[in-house]
């Protein structure tokens, strides 16, 4: 099955239901790249009235996790994948719609052929930029991800 935004988006409704309910959208998904974008509300706000840090964190990771349940589907093995580190750089305050968008597409193929061939676990670092409406990067988020073939 592809996965595209619409897919994803009524998945997250009933399985990741905080996420939806902030306002995190996936806008689009290839192989390469996912962009989500979430828009400054009461409701995702924090008390210095700019979004949340953790809901960026959501949007965030979910350009990096789209791709690789993408890439997993796409692989048509059982493959479990889990974030094992992240970390983040905050530039400016987040207000308005903040687009995230990852475009390390291309590392998740390697690790993946990898496990299919080693059984053994790998662990992979993607990025995700979030940029304001002026184009201006309001913070940087890393995830380490590990996939390994279900046994």
């Amino acid at each position: 099955m592809k996965l595209t935004p619409s897919k994803i988006n009524t998945f997250n409704i009933f399985k990741l239901p905080a996420v939806f309910l902030m306002g995190v959208r996936v806008k689009y998904i290839n192989n390469e790249a996912c962009t989500v974008t979430v828009k400054h509300k009461w409701i995702n706000q924090n008390p210095f009235k700019s979004l949340f840090w953790a809901v960026q964190g959501m949007a965030a990771e979910l350009t990096t996790g789209a791709i690789v349940m993408a890439k997993i589907a796409e692989s048509g093995k059982k493959i479990s994948m889990l974030v094992t580190s992240n970390n983040a750089t905050f530039t400016k305050k987040a207000t308005g719609r903040i687009t995230f968008v990852c475009n390390d597409g291309e590392l998740i193929d390697k690790a993946l052929q990898r496990t299919i061939e080693t059984g053994e676990g790998q662990t992979i670092w993607m990025k995700s930029v979030g940029t304001n409406a002026d184009g201006v990067v309001v913070s940087t988020f890393n995830f380490e991800w590990s996939v390994k073939v279900k046994s």
